[in-house]
């Protein structure tokens, strides 16, 4: 039985994640308000008297605008702090998985992008959250940056959520259709990394010459990168209207059953610059463990099916 811990357990992955080390490891998490990811004394202080084989951070700053304007906050979040993790799992003789973004690209790619290819960001976000992993990666070899893409899940509202609202109050719904990613569920992400790190993958090309942490992996425990997204592509346009079928095919009542399509462009809101394209290649998760995530339709299916058809229904 692995000792696990959790930062950003509040949040909407990690939530996942407790639930799905929970049933077969001693898992604890941090949210927020229980360890300050910013806070570096306490962060050795808490996390160094304790004993831990893994540690899974998925705390850090996701407001792509508010990073544009708090420069500084988004780098002491998401590259010293996760740097510092880092350092903190070594001298714990423990290993860290540390949660990446798809927007370290810079979206001008027309095929799914792989974990070779140059992260060139494009806001201060993405800048913030590769310097994370290179600082992450420069401690250990051993430590694992996995990148996802449109989370969603029941833990805290998402894009997802918003569309069913929206066409639930408003006869005229609208989302972008011209930038393209992949939606992936928490539980999904929860299920691929306990299939890597827990069970244990041998990657002849990742070998380590370092024994991995009691109950986590083998000798040949991936370290380095990895994408984890369900397959396939598409819009928020083409989410959004996915999802309200889904709806539909469950007999929720909506008012509007399509969903427009605005630009990026027309999101004059926005401060911080999106990438187009950011859809994530699972080519190499799935040379690793065998298996082939499901498709982001049925993903959503699964949410709307399991988490929000039967909120409704009450």
């Amino acid at each position: 039985m692995a000792r696990i811990i959790i930062l950003g357990a509040g949040g909407r992955l990690g939530a996942a994640l407790l639930r799905e080390f929970a049933a077969d490891h001693q898992v604890s998490g941090f949210n927020r308000a229980q360890l300050d990811l910013g806070d570096g004394g306490q962060l050795r202080e808490t996390l160094g008297a304790l004993e831990f084989d893994l540690l899974v951070n998925c705390a850090a700053q996701t407001n792509v605008d508010r990073c544009e304007a708090e420069p500084a906050e988004a780098f002491a979040l998401n590259a010293e702090a996760p740097g510092l993790l880092a350092e903190i799992c070594a001298t714990q003789g423990a290993r860290l998985i540390h949660i990446s973004t798809d927007y370290i690209f810079e979206g001008a790619k027309t095929e799914p992008y792989t974990e070779e290819d140059e992260a060139r960001p494009i806001s201060v976000y993405g800048e913030s959250k590769l310097e994370g992993e290179r600082r992450v990666l420069a401690v250990s070899g051993d430590h694992l940056v996995a990148r996802v893409a449109w989370v969603f899940g029941p833990d805290r509202a998402s894009f997802v959520d918003w569309i069913i609202q929206q066409a639930r109050e408003k006869e005229e719904v609208a989302a972008v259709a011209d930038k393209f990613s992949t939606p992936t569920y928490t539980h999904d992400i929860a299920e691929m990394l306990r299939r890597l790190v827990v069970a244990g993958v041998a990657d002849p090309g990742c070998a380590s010459d370092v024994a991995p942490a009691a109950g986590v992996g083998h000798p040949g425990y991936h370290g380095g990168i990895i994408h984890l997204t369900s397959r396939g592509s598409c819009t928020w346009q083409e989410y959004g209207q996915w999802a309200l079928d889904c709806c539909l095919a469950k007999g929720m009542e909506l008012r509007a059953e399509r969903v427009g399509a605005i630009s990026l462009a027309d999101m004059k809101q926005f401060v911080a610059r999106r990438p187009v394209y950011t859809v994530l290649s699972t080519e190499k998760y799935e040379r690793l463990t065998g298996q082939k995530p499901r498709t982001w339709q049925d993903a959503v299916r699964a949410y709307v099916r399991d988490h929000v058809a039967p909120t409704r229904a009450r």
